[in-house]
């Protein structure tokens, strides 16, 4: 018999969004400790990551272009060109110190709480634009090439370590894919919000000019 899901509750309840997603996947404690154990691995190499990551994103100007715009916690000098900006400059090195504080908050948390989850949340919802202030509004293609992207650079560190089983480096890529997923979706449900609220805007505005001529 198949198991009943409130889509209500999906879209209004981030722990049940989260059981759902975690039983659809099959991400269980055994996955939070295999990334746990991962994190030894992989922490002397964040720093590394982090500048290899914005390299990529500086290498198109569509997706270089963001880091003109504001930071939620960044109070220095901002370019007001893409040009006056570069991978040392202070708003750069603040983006590295936060992506470097994501990845060792994700692979060290031992207990997948509400707290994290709302972090796990709030970090999607502050690239679209409905986190107020804080928002970055970022197109969703570069969000999905970027956790794409991100995914493969640990991958990538997890293949290459000597000092793993074959078994266990096996299990923690599965592990590191469905966190990828996790994540995606919660990024993915503040950008179909946004997408929902955009249209309900569209239907009033064409209700209101429904006898206007051109």
């Amino acid at each position: 018999m198949s198991e009943h899901i409130d889509n209500d509750r999906l879209n209004n309840d981030l722990r049940y969004r989260f059981e759902y997603l975690s039983k659809f996947l099959h991400f269980t404690s055994d996955d939070i400790v295999l990334l746990n154990a991962f994190a030894p691995i992989l922490f002397p190499r964040i720093p590394v990551i982090a500048d290899t990551v914005y390299r990529k994103l500086f290498s198109f100007d569509i997706t270089k272009k963001y880091f003109l715009v504001n930071t939620e916690g960044f109070e220095g000098f901002i370019p007001k060109a893409a040009h006056g900006i570069t991978l040392e400059s202070a708003q750069m090195t603040f983006r590295k110190d936060m992506l470097s504080m994501y990845l060792k908050r994700v692979l060290t948390q031992r207990e997948w709480n509400d707290t994290f989850l709302q972090y796990l949340s709030h970090i999607g919802k502050m690239h679209t634009n409905q986190a107020g202030s804080a928002s970055i509004n970022v197109d969703y293609i570069h969000i999905n090439t970027l956790l794409g992207y991100l995914e493969h650079l640990l991958i990538d560190v997890l293949w290459n370590d000597e000092h793993i089983d074959d078994k266990t480096r096996q299990a923690t890529v599965m592990a590191l894919n469905k966190f990828f997923w996790i994540q995606n979706d919660f990024f993915t449900m503040h950008y179909l919000t946004m997408s929902k609220e955009a249209s309900t805007k569209d239907e009033t505005s064409t209700k209101k000019n429904k006898y206007c001529c051109i």
